[in-house]
C-alpha cells in the first residue's frame, strides 16, 4: 500500500535528518514510528482495562501460587 503525506519544507528536512541520522530510510522511520505510536496506546488501553478489573476485584496473587495452581512447583 502506498500513503502519501503532506509536510512543510521545515518538517521534510527534520524527518529526513533525523531518518539519515538513524541510518534508516524515511518510509522505515515513519513505518516504525506509526507502529510504536499504535502499540503504545493499545497497551494504555490494556492497562486501563486491566486496571479497571481489579479495582473492582483487587484479589492479588503471589507468584509461588501461580506457581502451584499450575502445576510448575
Amino acid at each position: 500500500m502506498t500513503v502519501s503525506l503532506r509536510l512543510s519544507n521545515e518538517d521534510a528536512v527534520l524527518i529526513k535528518k533525523y531518518a539519515e541520522l538513524n541510518k534508516i530510510s524515511v518510509s522505515d522511520l515513519i513505518r516504525q514510528t506509526v507502529m510504536e505510536r499504535i502499540e503504545t496506546e493499545y497497551d494504555l488501553e490494556v492497562f486501563y482495562k486491566a486496571l479497571e478489573e481489579y479495582r473492582s476485584n483487587p484479589v492479588t496473587y503471589s507468584l509461588d501460587d501461580v506457581e502451584r495452581e499450575l502445576g510448575l512447583k
